[in-house]
């Protein structure tokens, strides 16, 4: 893990998981096309190894209501009433209209974390997360005081860049958090996993790369900056 101390290198990580691909098809002159639009190539530009590039199609008036036919052919009683002027895919799923898709990002909470060694800046950590909002990670207070409720074990410790707090028993988080550089199973049950990397490969190689001594790093490894990536 990659905190105050070092796992060992990462020999069997699991393999990558499945980019995904926004598809919006849509009346070109229609604001809920536009909307639909700009949110596809803003997740795409925001965690480029997370989605591919979206797949845009603008159609005209004619060809949408052609379209629109054909989708409630397919799909049936699942869009019979469907009214909105343009339709978002994920990995060609529908999931609605462009106010879904908006939602559907905004439900995904994305955190930034920017790192310094030795108080030079080596980049940015970016983490989708889940029902807790960390403190600083330095020992201080989390949002929710001194310790807190264990929220869930949903998340398995089984991949690299596994986001989790430290605690010291049953509900008794504090704001203390660790990053695994390798599977660890073992944790799974134990401490509560909150996020996973999805930006920043890098960086967290540069992290386990510092030597430490007593398990703790010998460079200063300090966050920065952090927060919302959406505020």
């Amino acid at each position: 893990m990659a905190s105050t101390q070092q796992s060992a290198p990462c020999s069997s990580q699991s393999p990558p998981e499945q980019p995904l691909q926004v598809k919006v098809v849509g009346l070109f002159k229609s604001s809920s096309f536009q909307i639909a639009k700009s949110a596809a190539e803003n997740l795409k530009s925001n965690y480029p190894s997370t989605f591919e590039d979206p797949i845009i199609i603008p159609v005209q008036e004619f060809a949408w209501d052609q379209y629109l036919q054909e989708k409630k052919r397919e799909l049936k009683n699942e869009i019979w009433e469907y009214s909105a002027y343009v339709m978002c895919f994920i990995n060609d799923q529908l999931l609605g209209n462009a106010l879904d898709l908006q939602k559907w990002a905004h439900k995904h909470d994305f955190v930034f974390l920017d790192i310094s060694i030795d108080f030079y800046p080596i980049g940015r950590l970016i983490f989708e997360v889940r029902d807790i909002v960390a403190g600083k990670g330095n020992g201080g207070e989390s949002i929710y005081g001194p310790t807190f409720e264990d929220e869930n074990f949903s998340i398995p410790h089984n991949k690299r860049g596994v986001l989790g707090m430290v605690n010291k028993g049953h509900h008794s988080n504090g704001s203390q958090f660790y990053i695994t550089l390798q599977p660890t199973p073992y944790l799974d049950r134990k401490y509560v996993a909150f996020g996973q990397l999805i930006e920043g490969t890098d960086v967290l190689q540069q992290l386990e790369l510092v030597p430490t001594e007593n398990e703790r790093p010998v460079q200063q490894c300090r966050i920065i900056d952090s927060g919302d990536l959406y505020a």
